[in-house]
Parts: structure tokens; sequence; C-alpha cells
């Protein structure tokens, strides 16, 4: 069932400096913690059905992270992942928390699996939701997105990256979400917004300079050492990742559980109730006491 659009909420947004840029993001409710990222290219409007409903019981924290939605885009940031996961903390840092309940999706999953890796001490809960996570993406996307990477690693290449029909590319690529009610037309105009702009786009050809799309073999040698509560909140229709990535997260991460949606990748604005029902029900699990549960919810 999808919450009615009409009546969605908006949230004030405050800012922080994390690395010398402006960092804007959400911050409502009370209580512990809730750390929210976001993936490409969204910003934290991606959670914004489910930020109310959390805030009800957590103090939710949704940024834009660096380079997307309100954020900065500075070039002079590296993008290159050991620093993208360490810029995590700076951010935590930043906001005064030490230690946080993680959910993360798409790219922000990518990085917050290394994050609850290297800094396992800073959370307390960690969910995941379509994320390559710790493989890589199917055939057609892992080389349209490896495509990505070498564009703007060339002079002669760069350009298609950073000229203004890459918006409109994009806009394309992006209908089949429109047409499966995941976002409309508007908020996916103002997540491609920034290529509008030449420093957007010039900042759009930084950030793919820094990604590679090679598996990170670490991420998955680490998953059993995980000792978190975590669940995987998954949509099963997602043509860019497939479901044994899901699967073998929920097997080899120790507390791990499962939760299969008839969705695709953009599951939190495509099956917002559900979502938040799975983010409610990982909310309770104790985080002092482990306890695995077996098999797929």
């Amino acid at each position: 069932m999808k919450l009615d659009r009409e009546a969605e909420s908006t949230f004030e947004l405050r800012e922080v400096r994390v690395d010398g840029a402006r960092l804007r993001y959400v911050d409502v409710g009370q209580g512990d913690p809730l750390v929210l990222l976001h993936g490409w290219p969204e910003s934290h409007a991606a959670w914004r059905h489910q930020i109310g409903p959390l805030a009800l019981s957590r103090r939710v924290i949704a940024p834009d992270w660096l380079g997307w939605g309100a954020s900065d885009r500075d070039e002079a940031l590296s993008c290159d992942y050991d620093s993208e996961v360490e810029r995590i903390g700076r951010m935590l840092d930043a906001l005064g928390l030490e230690r946080v309940d993680l959910a993360c999706h798409d790219y922000g999953g990518f990085l917050g699996l290394g994050f609850v890796q290297r800094f396992p001490e800073r959370v307390r809960r960690f969910a995941i939701l379509n994320s390559r996570a710790h493989g890589v993406f199917t055939l057609p996307y892992y080389i349209l997105f490896g495509l990505l990477t070498v564009l703007p690693r060339s002079a002669l290449l760069r350009p298609l990256l950073t000229a203004r029909p890459i918006r409109r590319v994009h806009r394309v690529g992006l209908a089949p979400y429109v047409r499966n009610g995941s976002f409309d037309t508007v908020h996916l105009d103002r997540y491609l917004a920034f290529l509008e702009t030449t420093a957007g786009r010039r900042w759009y050809a930084h950030f793919w300079s820094g990604y590679r799309v090679r598996i990170r073999p670490e991420l998955a040698a680490g998953l059993e050492a995980i000792d978190c509560p975590t669940t995987v909140i998954w949509g099963g229709r997602d043509p860019a990742i497939p479901m044994r990535t899901a699967e073998e997260l929920a097997d080899r991460i120790p507390y791990a559980t499962l939760v299969r949606i008839d969705g695709s990748h953009f599951v939190m604005e495509e099956c917002p109730d559900e979502v938040t029902v799975a983010l409610r029900a990982w909310l309770l699990r104790p985080a002092a006491q482990h306890q695995q549960v077996a098999g797929a919810t």
C-alpha cells in the first residue's frame, strides 16, 4: 500500500561542516539516534516516507550525503571508497554522535557496510537495503557503471559526462521508476537538479572518477564479524542487484534477518509502508543481546 504523496511532510534542513564542506541534513524526533543514508542519485528525500514514523521513537538524522541534494559539491573532496567510508565517522563526530543505529540504501549501503566493519563500536544496529554491498551489479549495470567510471578519466570522453544532455540521459534511464511509482517526476527532477549546472555536472564527473565497480573482497571477508542486530530489506525485482546478494548478507552476518519485499531497487519509495514496518521491527531488537533468527521473513 502506498502512502498519500500529497500528505508527505517536508523537513527543515540543518547544516554542519564535514571535511570543510557544508552537509545539509534532517534532524527530527527524540531518543536513540538513527542515521539514514541514501544512495545514488538521491538525497534525504529518499527516506521521506520513513522519517516521520520512525521519529516517533527515535532521533532521526537523514543527511544529504556530500555531493548530493542540498549539500556542497566540493571537488577537493576525494570520492574514493576509503575516504567516503571514513567520512561517515567524521559526519557522526560533527553531529556529536558516538553510537548510532544505521540504515542505508544503495551507495549508502555500500559505504555503510564498510563503516560497520571498520568501526563496529559506533553502530548499535545495522540495516541495509538494495545495495551492491559486498558484491557487484548484474552484467548490464556493471557495464553501465563501469563506463561512467571510464569517461571522466579520459580528456576525450569526459565531455560526454559533463555536457547538458547528461541530465536527459539520466531522466530517461530512471523513467521506469516513475512508472512503477517509486517517485514522481517532481522528485526525479529534484534528484537530478544538480545536473542542470556546469558545476554540478563537473562534480558528477569527479564523483565517478573516484568510484570503482570492482568487488572489494574485504567486505565479503568481514561479513561474519558483524556482531550487531542486522536486517537485510530487499526489493526482489531489482534489475541491477541480484537477490543472491541479499541472501548472502543474511546467511553470513550472524545476527541478520532477511525481509523480502515485492518491489524494485528504490524500495523505500516504491513500498514505503512495508519498509517502515521492517525498520520498526529491526529497531525493537535488543542491541545488547543478539539472537539469530533462522530463515527469511
